[in-house]
């Protein structure tokens, strides 16, 4: 691509004469710096720089972002010293790219490859959050090239985007990258899942937009009588990774239970267009109880805002519908960045570094990562990923603050987030007003008061109810000092696979084949006949190392006359 092409793009997107006079020197030092060299498809290597450099446009963060982009592996592939970057950019631009160079430069290999990568990024949020969305945007056109490498490496990159990138995306609030991410990697990681996945989306797809084109005029006609206009009225479909994920965390692998693999998405003007816009639809519609999300008045922790709610449309179908305005829209779809635009929008200074209090996790990071530089790089790993990546709950203050957690988290874990003397002083905990176990599992929307005693002391029974390393970290802290030992770690996890199925002769013999054919030995097996015609086969047994169990949930799901199947851990 040339500059005149270049440029046109950029003007498209809104960059004006001040940005392209900054962008252009940087587009013709990286292309000139990077001629004669090629990618593993055999593009031209400065198609990739180009490409990232669009992606990061396309957020509409400022030029200074852009010239790094196009910069980022001048450093690392061809030698070119950051002293020579500052006296051609400026200071802004060269740091830019030696926090990037920085966070790629990772000499190890398997997890402490990716403790360290994560280790690095992480250093490079709390500086610049440029940084990591460049480094995002990197990731995305790496993973939209991924065919031209060999297999063993398009694992490995994908998992590696799977697990720690698109997570991290989904931290910072930015929903678009982090699906395109996941869907990017979905059939390298999961190729079989995904085969399944398509040909069970195919033709489902096809009705439920064909179903929301029909009633987008009748809403169109109810908003109008109650004299509302809308924006825009659009209906998408889900990213197929995210519904793999809600089969099988939530819906048993039973397709009839998705409700929103088609959703509709409605943006109007402003807040009260959107509680009006709600009204009219439940007016319309009847909704279904316990499924409407108010996000606008309680945010989630990452800056997300809209209304949720799923209605019974005509002949009973459910729909699911998103209601926000359009700047709520440009934060779901693009977070931190969104976020960025709009502060520069209204002449404030864009903040660079995160200091707002919905990143309060970045600065957690920090505290954690040096609790932790003892452990091994797998425990980190391990940690890492309930701590800060695992699907989150939103917990409550009795004064309304949100406390961010991993889902199964419990008022233990809550305590310790909230401070660590809080959770060792803990005598009991109330969740929506009513006193619960330490092993209760809280939910998005609890609300929690923690009640302490001035002599209570945590015991070692308390490490079997939290369940993220910063409340286990404070416990047995305490623990040492006090002189108190603690368990040792338990042995090997079991799990519980429950398949039901329409009762037929050789049924359980299909399905020790299964779990044959993967090479996992089941330890135990009952039979639940209360539902003589669908009964429930139990089995027990020791996840296999390095097979995901959505493997064995997959191969389950497919044997014949097989309705349902939930695996999970027995405690």
């Amino acid at each position: 691509m040339n500059w005149e092409d270049y440029e046109k793009k950029l003007r498209e997107l809104g960059y004006k004469n001040d940005d392209l006079a900054a962008i252009k020197p940087a587009f013709e030092f990286a292309q000139k710096t990077h001629t004669g060299e090629k990618r593993a498809s055999g593009e031209p290597y400065i198609t990739h720089p180009i490409a990232v450099s669009l992606n990061v446009a396309s957020l509409k963060i400022d030029a200074s972002a852009i010239a790094a982009a196009l910069l980022h592996d001048v450093v690392e592939s061809q030698g070119v010293k950051i002293e020579e970057l500052k006296k051609r950019f400026g200071g802004e631009i060269a740091f830019l790219v030696g926090a990037l160079t920085k966070a790629e430069r990772v000499q190890y290999r398997g997890v402490e490859r990716a403790v360290e990568s994560l280790r690095k990024m992480f250093l490079a949020l709390a500086e610049d959050i440029r940084v990591v969305i460049i480094k995002l945007m990197d990731r995305l056109h790496n993973m939209e090239t991924l065919s031209y490498l060999l297999p063993e490496k398009q694992k490995r990159i994908a998992l590696e985007t799977l697990e720690l990138y698109a997570p991290l995306a989904d931290r910072l609030g930015m929903w678009e990258v982090k699906a395109r991410l996941e869907d990017l990697a979905f059939p390298y990681v999961y190729p079989d899942e995904h085969k399944w996945m398509l040909t069970q989306t195919k033709h489902r797809k096809d009705e439920e937009e064909k179903y929301l084109k029909n009633l987008k005029p009748v809403l169109e006609a109810e908003l109008k009588k109650d004299s509302v206009e809308p924006l825009q009225i659009i209906y998408r479909a889900k990213h197929l990774y995210s519904i793999w994920k809600k089969l099988v965390k939530k819906y048993e692998m039973n397709f009839d239970r998705i409700t929103d693999l088609v959703a509709m998405r409605i943006i109007l003007k402003n807040n009260e267009d959107c509680y009006r816009t709600l009204g009219v639809i439940h007016k319309l519609w009847r909704p279904i109880p316990g499924k409407i999300k108010d996000y606008i008045a309680l945010p989630k922790t990452n800056g997300y805002r809209s209304l949720h709610t799923t209605v019974f449309g005509p002949d009973g179908k459910k729909i699911d519908i998103q209601i926000r305005t359009k700047e709520m829209d440009e934060e779901a779809e693009h977070g931190i960045a969104a976020h960025w635009f709009y502060e520069s929008e209204g002449k404030k200074s864009a903040t660079k570094k995160l200091d707002d209090r919905r990143f309060a996790w970045v600065r957690q990071l920090q505290d954690w990562q040096k609790a932790h530089s003892g452990t091994s790089h797998a425990e980190t790993l391990s940690a890492l990923k309930i701590d800060f990546f695992k699907d989150r709950v939103f917990a409550l203050t009795p004064k309304g603050d949100v406390i961010d957690l991993p889902e199964g988290a419990t008022p233990v874990d809550f305590a310790y987030h909230v401070h660590s003397e809080i959770g060792n002083r803990m005598s009991g905990a109330k969740v929506n007003g009513k006193m619960v176990p330490f092993s209760y599992s809280l939910k998005s929307g609890d609300s929690v008061e923690i009640l302490t005693q001035k002599n209570k002391k945590p015991t070692s029974d308390w490490l079997d109810f939290a369940k993220t390393s910063i409340a286990r970290q404070h416990i047995r802290s305490y623990l040492k000092k006090a002189g108190a030992g603690y368990p040792l770690k338990k042995g090997k996890e079991k799990f519980e696979a429950v398949a039901t199925a329409r009762d037929r002769v050789g049924l359980l013999k299909d399905f020790s084949e299964v779990f044959a054919k993967l090479g996992i030995n089941i330890l135990d097996v009952k039979l639940d006949s209360k539902n003589k015609l669908y009964p429930k086969t139990i089995f027990y047994f020791h996840p296999k190392k390095g097979l995901p169990n959505s493997k064995l949930l997959m191969a389950l799901k497919q044997v014949k006359n097989v309705e349902a199947v939930v695996i999970k851990e027995v405690k």
